[in-house]
């Protein structure tokens, strides 16, 4: 049973809040809000108080560019170039977890199971940015190995409560790690950096299909070992 005081109620309305957009609106965020949620995540921890992560953030005419740089790029060179190694595979309550969220998005839509047209369609979206109209780009050096990762990871966490606090919808994509040397090119991101991922963010069009289902979370006594 969850203690209920305000300010777990807060962190669990935000916490529960959220979910990954999957349509926006063209509307742009203001640029005191960005840097408003930006300022709140940068109170992540971090080993040693490194604080590793760098962000490079697009707007407007920049995010348009982008958009269309990366989808031509995907189209020309499908192929996975990650800087960090993606899953081997997924087994078991993780294979049917991850199978179980994908059911619910083509669902949503209305895309059949057999549907793979409709469905690679769907997937190439995540390199459309699903229309939002900003992404960050998150990178660490190099030298910090996994280590690096795993704090850019905490405060990409952050980043996206932060951004449900100001009222702000998120999309984390590793699908745009997929490119990542094609990203890090483009965006002229010094050599010895790592692309973690992208986060394309903006105001949720609440009134798309995609974005009116919830997935699952674990409980408490799946993942939890007292001894």
């Amino acid at each position: 049973m969850t203690t209920h005081n305000p300010d777990t109620s807060a962190l669990r309305r935000l916490i529960f809040g959220r979910a990954t957009c999957r349509a926006y609106l063209p509307e742009q965020v203001p640029e005191d809000v960005i840097r408003s949620i930006v300022d709140v995540a940068l109170g992540t921890a971090s080993w040693c108080n490194t604080q590793p992560w760098d962000l490079i953030i697009t707007a407007g005419e920049s995010t348009d560019k982008f958009r269309n740089a990366l989808m031509e790029q995907v189209r020309q060179h499908p192929e996975l170039d990650s800087d960090f190694p993606f899953p081997d595979e997924y087994r078991g309550a993780y294979l049917d977890r991850r199978r179980e969220s994908g059911f619910q998005l083509y669902e949503a839509l209305g895309i059949g199971r057999g549907d793979k047209e409709r469905r690679e369609s769907q997937s190439f979206e995540n390199f459309r940015l699903f229309g939002a109209p900003h992404v960050m780009i998150v990178s660490v050096p190099e030298e910090l190995g996994p280590y690096g990762a795993i704090d850019a990871g905490g405060f990409v966490s952050a980043f996206l409560l932060s951004a449900e606090a100001h009222g702000v919808a998120t999309t984390p994509q590793a699908a745009m790690a997929m490119q990542s040397c094609f990203i890090r090119n483009y965006f002229g991101i010094p050599d010895g950096r790592k692309m973690v991922c992208g986060i394309s963010f903006g105001y949720a069009d609440k009134a798309h299909p995609v974005n009116g289902y919830r997935t699952r979370r674990a409980s408490v006594d799946d993942i939890l070992h007292l001894l």
